[in-house]
């Protein structure tokens, strides 16, 4: 989920800067809100699972891909799907993303220490080769959706400020300790709305107990479709998320997000689009200095995922606070 929602701010950077090239995102359907405000996009629905599963169902979908008189291709992916793909379009332009591999080994192995390349900026890239130059930080714009009356029941329509809370990840490595967010929400909610968002069932229910446990906190796990959840997002005055996709969906709204780093680190670039350095709290190197010990945070010695308890609920909160 966050690798697309990182194309959009790249997406709307090209629709702004080249308005009269028409482009079709080959995406999955639970993803197809993401880009609904782009002009000039449209966007295919892969159907991985059945219609277009297996290299027979790959060969079926570049047929009909091949309707759509496509110029050149932007292959923002490069994984075994999209090398399949690659070879029934033959003859076609055929831009792949450069994914930096070779790099990142090197940073998690400790060869090197330096931030790399951002995702957003290899994407650009892709564009590049195809022979357009994005300028990523212009003409960039938020947008805040209108709520309707379903939602606003539930969030109340006050004028208060609204903090959005995303305690989940991936992996759990990835995660800062509950214990030390429901310290952070403790202290938030007495003077701010807090917004919890999450999925699967064990999530739900974790963020019921908050829910419960503290007043002006509302669990929004389960509630809303994806669409919805996007315009909940576009209302947040801040948006506080692990290294996983509810920041990307925060940034690619515009809306300013703090990351708490575990055991990854931004230097992978996989920070959210267009955040400074002080909204990225990060775990203490000293103490673990192996950091990071993997590109998404599936791998890491023992121990290591503690590493985020060296981050003190104060300095998350004080984060927050400087940002309201």
């Amino acid at each position: 989920m966050g690798d697309v929602a990182m194309t959009v701010p790249v997406l709307r950077a090209f629709t702004q800067q080249y308005p009269e090239v028409k482009i079709t995102v080959l995406t999955r359907e639970f993803f197809k809100p993401f880009f609904r405000d782009l002009p000039n996009v449209e966007v295919f629905e892969a159907d991985l699972k059945k219609k277009h599963k297996g290299v027979f169902g790959l060969f079926k979908l570049s047929k009909q891909l091949k309707k759509f008189k496509i110029d050149a291709v932007a292959d923002l992916h490069n994984v075994l799907r999209t090398k399949i793909l690659k070879l029934f379009f033959i003859g076609w332009v055929f831009q792949q993303v450069d994914k930096g591999r070779t790099e990142k080994k090197a940073l998690i192995k400790g060869e090197l220490f330096r931030q790399l390349k951002t995702t957003h900026q290899r994407y650009a890239d892709v564009f590049y080769g195809l022979g357009y130059e994005i300028d990523l930080f212009g003409l960039q714009e938020s947008k805040i959706q209108k709520l309707n009356n379903e939602i606003l029941e539930v969030l109340g329509n006050d004028d208060g400020k609204r903090i959005g809370i995303a305690p989940f990840a991936q992996y759990e490595s990835k995660m800062y300790p509950l214990d030390f967010l429901e310290e952070v929400i403790k202290t938030m909610s007495k003077k701010h709305k807090i917004l919890l968002f999450g999925g699967g069932e064990r999530e739900m229910k974790l963020l019921e107990v908050l829910q419960e446990k503290y007043e002006n906190v509302i669990n929004l796990a389960g509630k809303f479709s994806i669409d919805e959840e996007l315009n909940i997002i576009s209302n947040l005055d801040v948006m506080l998320s692990m290294d996983s996709g509810n920041g990307h969906l925060a940034a690619m709204l515009g809306i300013k997000v703090i990351t708490i780093w575990n055991v990854t680190h931004p230097y992978a670039g996989f920070a959210p689009f267009n955040q400074p350095e002080k909204h990225q709290i990060l775990s203490d190197r000293k103490r673990f200095p192996l950091i990071p010990t993997s590109i998404y945070g599936n791998r890491y010695p023992e121990g290591y995922e503690e590493a985020s308890r060296t981050i003190s609920p104060d300095e998350v909160i004080a984060r927050i606070e400087m940002i309201l």
